[in-house]
C-alpha cells in the first residue's frame, strides 16, 4: 500500500476478490454491512462497489495502450540528478528534482527547457521508481559483507528502520562518512552525522582514523 494509505488498483481488486465470496453468500441485510465496510476501506462510491462486486474483478487490457508521457530527455535528466545526489530513493528524489535541475543547468551539467522543468515538477514517485530501475551508478559498488553479530553494547541500543515521513521528533537517521579523497591508504577523518527525521535538526562530529580504530578496539572488548 502507498505511503498515504490509499489503495492501488491491484490492492483494491485483491481485497474485493477476498470479500466477493462472503458477499455472494450473505443475506441482503449483511450486504449493506459489507458495502459499508468496503466503502470505508476502498473509498469507492457505493454504486461502483456494487458493480464491481457482482461482476468480474479481473482487469481487462486497454483497447488502446497509452503512449509514453515522459520522453528520453526526462530519463537523462533523472539520471544526472540522481547521480548528483548519490542515488536517493524515489520518495526523496521527487521533491528535489526542480531546484536541483535548475542548479545543474547553471553549472552546465544539464540542458533544461521549460517543458522539461514542468515535467520534473509533475512526475510522480511511482514513475521515478520505474525509470530508476533502468539505471544505476556508473561505477559498480564494491561487494559488501553481511551484517555481523552485534555485541552486547550494540544490542542495548534500539535501532530499526523508520519511515521517511516520521512525524514524532526523536527518531534519527545516522550516517558515518569517510573523508579520504581518492585513496584510503593514509589517515583520514570521519564525520558522524545524525538527522532528526521529523524536524530536520542535525548534529555532526568529526574524529580521526586513529580515534575510530581505538573505539572499535574498545567496543570489541565487550
Amino acid at each position: 500500500m502507498s505511503n498515504d494509505n490509499e489503495m492501488t488498483i491491484d490492492e483494491r481488486r485483491k481485497y474485493l476478490r477476498k470479500i466477493q465470496k462472503r458477499y455472494r453468500k450473505a443475506s441482503e441485510k449483511e450486504h449493506s454491512k459489507l458495502l459499508d465496510e468496503m466503502q470505508t476501506i476502498t473509498n469507492l462510491h457505493r454504486k461502483s462497489l456494487i458493480r464491481l462486486i457482482i461482476g468480474d474483478l479481473s482487469r481487462k487490457p486497454r483497447r488502446r495502450q497509452r503512449g509514453r508521457t515522459y520522453v528520453i530527455e526526462i530519463h537523462r535528466a533523472l539520471k544526472v540528478i540522481a547521480d548528483s545526489l548519490y542515488y536517493p530513493c524515489a520518495e526523496h528524489l521527487q521533491p528535489n528534482l526542480a531546484w536541483m535541475a535548475a542548479n545543474l543547468e547553471t553549472h552546465g551539467e544539464l540542458d533544461l527547457s521549460p517543458s522539461l522543468l514542468d515535467q520534473l515538477g509533475k512526475i510522480s514517485v511511482s514513475t521515478i521508481r520505474r525509470i530508476m530501475k533502468h539505471f544505476g551508478p556508473d561505477k559498480p559498488r564494491l561487494p559488501r559483507k553481511g551484517p555481523k553479530e552485534a555485541n552486547r553494547c550494540r544490542r542495548d541500543v534500539p535501532t530499526r528502520r523508520i519511515p521517511w515521513y516520521e512525524q514524532e521528533p526523536g527518531h534519527f537517521e545516522t550516517d558515518l562518512v569517510h573523508h579520504y579523497g581518492i585513496s584510503s591508504s593514509n589517515q583520514y577523518v570521519h564525520t558522524l552525522q545524525m538527522i532528526d527525521v521529523a524536524t530536520g535538526w542535525s548534529e555532526r562530529s568529526q574524529c580521526s582514523d586513529a580515534a575510530i580504530s581505538s573505539c572499535r578496539t574498545l567496543s570489541s572488548a565487550f
